[in-house]
């Protein structure tokens, strides 16, 4: 049994879009100064990051309403256990990220507008002395997300080289 189709197309947009938002985060804190191409990746960073929030809150409401199909009978207790430990691990996180880069825009006084035309709430005024506990933390989710997906890409490519089951098919898009 496989996923739904809207599943794995939410599934592999929101893996594109997260990876490609931490390597733009990784990029964009290591130039130099302030330029306008690193100011374009910060709103870049941003942009991708409230379309994630909002992905994720999609992808949250389409798995509530559409039960994922069952994980073989042959794994392990402690192996589901662990599948539903990172799964709900990397769904704090899809939120818990963007919107801890959210408030720590508006902490550092940088209010967000998405893609240059929506300007989001301004729910915290400016507050240095909030600005660097929310930049570590958002840092710190950064580092657990690509851990956490090292774990999830090793765990998939495992049932799919070491126990040769379906596991990993199930998500593929070609798969029906």
């Amino acid at each position: 049994m496989n996923y739904t189709g809207t599943a794995k197309w939410l599934h592999w947009l929101v893996a594109v879009l997260v990876l490609a938002n931490l390597g733009l985060g990784l990029t964009m804190v290591d130039m130099p100064g302030i330029t306008p191409t690193k100011l374009r990746y910060f709103n870049w960073h941003k942009w991708v990051g409230v379309t994630i929030l909002i992905l994720a809150a999609l992808r949250l409401i389409w798995r509530w309403s559409h039960r994922p199909p069952p994980l073989p009978g042959s794994m392990p207790h402690w192996e589901r256990r662990a599948a539903a430990i990172s799964h709900a691990a990397l769904y704090v996180l899809m939120f818990a990220l963007p919107l801890s880069g959210y408030f720590y825009s508006l902490a550092a006084g940088f209010p967000v507008v998405y893609l240059g035309l929506i300007p989001l709430p301004v729910l915290i005024e400016p507050n240095p002395a909030l600005k660097e506990p929310l930049v570590m933390l958002h840092h710190l989710l950064a580092w657990t997300m690509i851990a956490l997906l090292l774990v999830h890409v090793g765990a998939a490519l495992k049932h799919r080289l070491v126990d040769r089951d379906d596991v990993l098919q199930r998500m593929l898009p070609h798969r029906s």
